[in-house]
């Protein structure tokens, strides 16, 4: 399984950590802690080494009840990093909904459009359907990030989910926009419960057969972590983690997360118990007597 991007065909058949590169004052975390693009570029750098196989480069928040950037601003923060970045030698996404954005941010060699909008935002399917290669992430989204936790969802949230993502696809595939190009993500936390969440994880592998389109999952240091262990956001690293580490055990072939090099540990732990055969019991039984005597 692959995921096409402008100049990379990035391989899925192992976990693919994508580190988060916010470059706003106001993001929910880590807001206003890059001042500049020498910061970003730094940032960027940091998490490639310590294994980040994509970086996401996002110039606006969606934190619930966030207000929304104009256009002039977002440029202003994205596209530089766009192009101090684009020769670290990894796919550079970006993070966006406008149009406008994704336009310039792939003419200056982004790699792939990752939007909370799943591309519903006039003219935005067609910006990436008239950029032959682009890869890109469609998510979920209940409402709006102003409003999106004022109302919740209500009823079955993986049905719900799950025909979301495949109309939204299908639409794409319509401007012949290749699957291979396209990857998509449950949003976990925008519009939805603390259980509702957790619901979608549960059920993320029944998700994955439903689409046949390869995951997305961003867990990193969300509020539904805080609310079942009660943890503020500064210290959910441990909860992060763990929850990065389930969804790629429930099948998710990207993981978007803060902490880049926890993450890239604990899949290399859960990768190296998978190469080993489980041991039947009768052997398991001979090979304890065998220490014990």
């Amino acid at each position: 399984m692959y995921w096409q991007t402008s100049r990379f065909r990035i391989d899925l058949r192992q976990p693919v950590v994508m580190g988060i590169v916010n470059v706003t004052p106001d993001s929910f975390s880590d807001g206003g802690s890059l001042g500049g693009v020498s910061d970003a570029l730094a940032h960027c750098e940091s998490l490639i080494a310590q294994g980040a196989g994509i970086l996401d480069i996002g110039g606006e928040s969606t934190r619930p009840g966030s207000p929304a950037v104009p256009l002039e601003v977002e440029l202003q923060r994205v596209i530089p990093v766009v192009q101090a970045a684009r020769s670290l030698g990894v796919p550079i996404s970006v993070d966006t909904y406008k149009p406008e954005v994704m336009r310039a941010a792939l003419d200056e060699g982004a790699d792939i459009i990752n939007d909370i909008w799943a591309l519903r935002q006039p003219g935005a399917r067609e910006v990436v359907a008239a950029h032959a290669s682009c890869g890109v992430c469609l998510m979920h989204m209940h409402r709006d990030p102003q409003t999106m936790q004022q109302q919740t969802m209500t009823g079955d949230v993986v049905q719900a989910v799950s025909d979301f993502l495949l109309e939204q696809a299908q639409a794409l595939m319509r401007l012949n926009v290749a699957r291979d190009r396209i990857v998509l993500d449950a949003g976990i936390g925008f519009g939805k419960t603390v259980e509702q969440n957790f619901s979608l994880l549960a059920n993320q592998n029944a998700l994955l057969q439903r689409s046949n389109f390869p995951w997305l999952a961003g867990w990193s240091r969300k509020s539904s972590l805080g609310a079942v262990t009660g943890l503020p956001v500064n210290e959910r690293l441990g909860a992060s983690v763990a929850a990065a580490l389930l969804s790629v055990q429930q099948g998710a072939q990207v993981v978007r997360v803060h902490d880049v090099r926890d993450t890239v540990a604990a899949i290399k732990v859960w990768e190296a118990m998978r190469q080993e055969q489980p041991i039947d019991q009768a052997t398991t039984s001979t090979r304890i007597g065998k220490n014990t005597i």
